[in-house]
């Protein structure tokens, strides 16, 4: 069965492309590295936009506990020679705004257990 899950775009690290307010709709996907199937998973969606679930802090939730946020982002590059642990591909994402995004140029490549969407459509724009 494939999930969908619908987001509103927040902030301007993916424009002009998608800008916030934007609604967008994301097949939701369970990624891993561990079969030669999940591999393919894995390289079809470089280049994709992304919905990707990483824990934040502090700093940009407003409170002291982690938490789990959502971030839309581009598959810029996998890392497919061992990536993060040594059995993982390590997921480089990047927003399409580089001066306004916060991604893996500044905490690194993403296992891909944090790639939870696939972009399919924009379905209200502002």
């Amino acid at each position: 069965m494939i999930g969908i899950k619908s987001v509103r775009v927040v902030g301007d690290s993916m424009a002009p492309a998608y800008n916030d307010g934007d609604w967008l709709l994301f097949r939701t996907v369970r990624l891993s590295s561990r079969s030669s199937k999940g591999r393919t998973k894995i390289r079809n969606i470089s280049g994709k936009v992304v919905l990707i679930q990483r824990q934040a802090f502090g700093w940009l939730t407003g409170d002291e506990s982690p938490r789990d946020i959502l971030q839309v982002k581009r598959v810029t590059k996998i890392d497919a020679t061992g990536g993060i642990s040594g059995d993982e591909f390590g997921i480089w994402v990047e927003g399409d705004n580089k001066d306004a995004s916060t991604d893996s140029r500044h905490w690194g490549a993403l296992k891909p257990v944090e790639i939870v969407g696939v972009l399919l459509i924009r379905y209200r724009k502002v």
